[in-house]
């Protein structure tokens, strides 16, 4: 009678919902989020917003988002599948429909949705289906699903911008519908299992972890805009990928200390410490300010398979890398068009608001 008394008030109000499992008896208040996803287990604490991630096997995208400052938790489980309380076993055997999916906990004022979600895009493989490293089956499928309106424009503003550096997109995008925790065994399985399985690479995990500047600082104008703003120079070689012509831009022999930022959106790229000169005609650096911040694509265009590189929030075509230059101090060239950058100087970067970076120079 009670439950039945308190499924009217959930219906009355919108704003409650509660259940049981069959590890807990109490009732418990759910995250009921203006959408239509409820988590049972998830208890809303005030300052702290949440985000669901699924990227195949939940060990390795639970490690990988907890060790993004600012994140509170990381809880594996099992989100928008059919039925309730779903065991490890149901969801493995493929017919189910739930995702093995993290359930991110973070605190909004330390770190950004953006960020979370670049990281996130940074270590999957977004163009198949059902699949992420060697794990097959409908539970790897990858998806991003909100709890929320306000997490819901952010998640669909980057994924527009992921989607149109790849031909096929495969990862879902939804509103959260159910959620459960899965067993405790995979909770943390990473940290009591060192060395056990993760279909993600170390070196991405480095990555994420050295992530510095915040995406969320950085907004891509509108299409209109962004051909008012640019010369035809530079809008042809930031959103139609030309090359202009060596030896043509003055920042190829500019050796002045500051930074580069993306023309486009102005987050930041290259530092002038990093800059040399390679002899090829465009600016050269050594490597970026933060690596996140430049996304790499195989480009076959010429007759050849180069490795292009685009800003992450502006995706404006930046140039190439090169590995294995002889010019390079360190072997890598990135070969930028000066007409994809904009230089600030070092004694300009404070009033232009990149005081934070200042210390690249110490």
């Amino acid at each position: 009678m009670k439950k039945i008394i308190l499924a009217l008030i959930v219906v009355a109000s919108f704003m409650l919902s509660s259940c049981t499992t069959s590890q807990e008896s109490n009732e418990r208040e759910v995250y009921d989020i203006s959408m239509i996803g409820k988590d049972a287990s998830y208890e809303k604490k005030e300052g702290t917003e949440i985000i669901y991630l699924a990227g195949g096997c939940f060990w390795g995208i639970e490690k990988l988002v907890q060790s993004i400052p600012g994140v509170i938790s990381g809880i594996s489980g099992y989100a928008n599948g059919k039925g309730v309380n779903p065991t490890y076993q149901q969801v493995s055997n493929g017919n189910t429909g739930f995702r093995e999916t993290v359930r991110v906990e973070y605190d909004p004022n330390v770190v950004s949705l953006e960020k979370i979600l670049y990281a996130y895009f940074s270590v999957i493989d977004p163009t198949i289906e059902n699949r992420q490293g060697n794990d097959i089956g409908t539970q790897y499928q990858t998806g991003v699903y909100y709890a929320d309106e306000n997490s819901m424009n952010i998640v669909k503003e980057v994924v527009e911008n992921e989607k149109s550096r790849v031909a096929n997109f495969m990862v879902e995008v939804k509103p959260l519908e159910s959620f459960y925790e899965a067993e405790e065994y995979h909770q943390d399985y990473l940290d009591k299992n060192p060395q056990g399985y993760c279909h993600i690479p170390q070196a991405k995990f480095d990555k994420v972890k050295k992530m510095m500047i915040d995406p969320a600082e950085y907004t891509k104008p509108a299409a209109d805009e962004i051909s008012k703003n640019l010369s035809p120079m530079e809008y042809q070689v930031t959103q139609k990928a030309a090359t202009e012509k060596p030896f043509s831009h003055e920042y190829d022999e500019l050796f002045d200390d500051g930074i580069y930022v993306d023309i486009v959106t102005g987050e930041p790229l290259f530092s002038s410490r990093d800059k040399y000169d390679s002899g090829c005609g465009w600016p050269a650096f050594t490597k970026t300010i933060d690596e996140s911040t430049v996304v790499e694509k195989k480009d076959s265009s010429l007759g050849m398979v180069r490795t292009e590189v685009v800003s992450r929030v502006g995706n404006s075509h930046l140039g190439h890398k090169f590995e294995g230059d002889s010019t390079s101090p360190n072997g890598i060239r990135y070969c930028i068009n000066g007409s994809s950058l904009k230089f600030i100087p070092k004694d300009e970067m404070e009033k232009e608001g990149y005081g934070d970076l200042l210390s690249l120079f110490e």
